[in-house]
C-alpha cells in the first residue's frame, strides 16, 4: 500500500517503548502511522539521548523463562505478535543469565532504525503541548511516566481526574575495567546458564557482616534528593525502591533483595558472602556494568563515596550516577475502556507506563495491543482481545477494569493477574502451577493471533 492510497494516519504520541511498538503494529496492520516524539525539541529529565527507544533505568528486560515466569511468557506472546521491541532486544542482548538484557545503544538504534524504514511510518520531532487537534481523529497517547507538563495538564483538564504519580529511580553504571576482579567474581546466581551457555554473566562483589552493617549505616546517613513541597506526597513504587530507602525499612531489608547472597560462591573463601553487589552487563562490548537494583536518590557526590566502601568498587568509575525521576500515570480502571481508549474522548487511546503497567516489557505490550487496536478500527475490522489467561490479556483486564480504581497502583505482569487454572484433578502448586499457566497462556495466545 503507498501513501497516496492509504487511509489517514493514525498519530501516536510519544517515542518510547509503548509509542515505537504501537506504531510498528499499526504499519504492520496496513494503517499509515505518524510517530510524535518530542526530543530533542524538548528535553526530560530522564533521557540522555534523543533516539527513539531510549532506556532511561536498567538495561533488563527481566527474565526471559517463558515455561515458568510470567515475564517470559509475555516475552514470548510478543514475539509471537511481531513485536519490534522483542526483535531488537533479540538482536541486541548481552550476557545476563535466565534474563533478557539488551546493549541499550544497539537496542535503541535499532527500532529507529526500522521504523524510520517503513513506508508507512513518518518520525515527527515536536513536542505535542497540548491535547491533539480535532482533525486527528486517530490518536495513541504514549507519552510515558514523563509526559510533558502541559500535555498532562490538558488530560487532567479534559478527564476531570487527579493523575497519579509514584517516584522511579535509577541505578548507577560502573566503567567494567575499574572494577577489581581480584576482589569480585563472575557469576550467575547458581550458576544458571544465559543464551550461549554463559554461567558467570554478572560481577560479584562481596561484602562480610561488619562491612555489610557499614554500607547500611552509610546509606541511611547519605545525603539524600530533597523533595520540593508538591511531590512530598508522592508515593514510591514498590518494585523499584531505592536502596536506601529499603535499608530505612530494616539492616536486613536489602540481604533479602538485591544484595541477597544466595546461589553464589566466593571463589577465594569456597563459602557464601554475607551479601553481594551483583552488576549487570550494559553494553556489548563489555565495557560497561549496572549495579543491580541499586537504584538509588542518594547526590551524586554520597553516591561515588558510598558506592566505593563496596568490595571491588574502591576505585570504580562510574558512567552514569543514580537519579530519581517523577513517573506520571492514569487512573485507567476508572478513565479507559476495554480498548484503551479515553471515556471522555474516545479518539484518544492510551498505552504503556502512563496506563499504570511497570516495566518496559509491560508497556511495549500495551503499546503493541493499542497499535493493532487503533489500526483495526481505522481499517474497519473487529478487534478481539487476547484472553485474560495471556499475559498481555491479563494486563489489559487489569488496568481496564480488573483492578479497584480507588487504589489503583502501577502493576508488573504476574499470574497472579491470571485466572486460576480450572478445578480437577489434584491442586498444583509452586513451579509446576506456574508451567501449567505458561503453557495455557501461550497456546491461548496461539488461538487467539489470526
Amino acid at each position: 500500500m503507498n501513501r497516496s492510497s492509504a487511509p489517514p494516519p493514525i498519530h501516536i504520541v510519544g517515542g518510547g517503548l509503548a509509542g515505537c511498538e504501537a506504531a510498528w503494529q499499526a504499519a504492520r496492520a496496513g494503517a499509515p502511522a505518524i510517530l510524535h516524539e518530542m526530543r530533542p525539541v524538548r528535553g526530560t529529565d530522564a533521557h540522555e539521548t534523543d533516539t527513539l527507544a531510549e532506556l532511561v533505568c536498567s538495561n533488563s528486560f527481566r527474565s526471559d523463562d517463558a515455561e515458568a515466569n510470567a515475564v517470559g511468557v509475555l516475552h514470548e506472546e510478543m514475539r509471537r505478535c511481531g513485536s519490534l521491541i522483542l526483535a531488537a532486544a533479540d538482536a541486541h542482548k548481552v550476557p545476563a543469565g535466565g534474563a533478557l538484557a539488551v546493549d541499550r545503544n544497539g537496542f535503541a538504534a535499532a527500532v529507529q532504525d526500522r521504523l524510520a524504514a517503513h513506508p508507512l511510518v513518518e518520525i515527527r520531532r515536536e513536542e505535542v503541548a497540548n491535547l491533539p487537534p480535532p482533525a486527528w481523529d486517530k490518536v495513541v497517547v504514549a507519552t510515558g511516566p514523563l509526559t510533558s507538563p502541559a500535555l498532562a495538564q490538558a488530560i487532567l483538564d479534559l478527564t476531570g481526574e487527579e493523575s497519579l504519580a509514584f517516584f522511579d529511580a535509577i541505578a548507577p553504571i560502573v566503567h567494567a575495567e575499574s572494577i577489581d576482579e581480584t576482589v569480585a567474581w563472575r557469576q550467575s546466581r547458581y550458576d544458571k546458564p544465559g543464551p550461549g551457555g554463559d554461567t558467570r554473566a554478572y560481577i560479584n562483589c562481596p561484602l562480610d557482616e561488619a562491612q555489610y552493617n557499614g554500607f547500611i549505616d552509610a546509606l541511611i546517613a547519605g545525603e539524600k534528593t530533597a523533595f520540593k513541597d508538591w511531590e512530598k506526597d508522592t508515593p514510591y513504587f514498590e518494585g523499584c525502591l531505592p536502596i536506601e530507602v529499603m535499608a530505612e525499612r530494616g539492616r536486613e531489608t536489602l540481604r533479602f533483595g538485591p544484595m541477597k547472597p544466595v546461589g553464589l560462591t566466593d571463589p577465594r573463601t569456597g563459602r557464601r558472602a554475607h551479601a553481594v553487589v551483583q552488576l549487570r552487563q550494559d553494553n556489548a562490548l563489555g565495557t560497561l556494568f549496572n549495579m543491580v537494583g541499586f537504584q538509588t536518590k542518594l547526590k551524586h557526590g554520597a553516591q561515588t563515596e558510598i558506592f566505593r566502601t563496596i568490595p571491588g568498587l574502591e576505585k570504580a568509575r562510574f558512567a552514569r550516577l543514580g537519579g530519581i525521576h517523577r513517573n506520571t500515570f492514569l487512573n485507567s480502571p476508572r478513565l479507559l475502556d476495554v480498548q484503551l481508549r479515553l471515556k471522555a474522548d474516545p479518539r484518544l487511546r492510551f498505552a504503556g507506563q502512563i496506563t499504570g503497567v511497570e516495566g518496559y516489557v509491560e508497556s511495549a505490550a500495551i503499546g503493541l495491543l493499542a497499535g493493532r487496536m487503533a489500526a483495526a478500527e481505522r481499517l474497519g475490522a473487529a478487534f478481539a482481545p487476547p484472553p485474560p489467561t495471556t499475559a498481555m490479556g491479563a494486563l489489559l483486564h487489569h488496568i481496564t477494569g480488573g483492578a479497584a480504581a480507588e487504589s489503583f497502583q502501577p502493576m508488573n505482569v504476574n499470574f497472579g493477574l491470571m485466572p486460576a487454572l480450572e478445578a480437577g484433578g489434584r491442586k498444583l502448586k509452586g513451579r509446576m502451577r506456574k508451567q501449567a499457566m505458561a503453557r495455557r497462556a501461550l497456546a491461548d495466545v496461539d488461538r487467539w493471533l489470526p
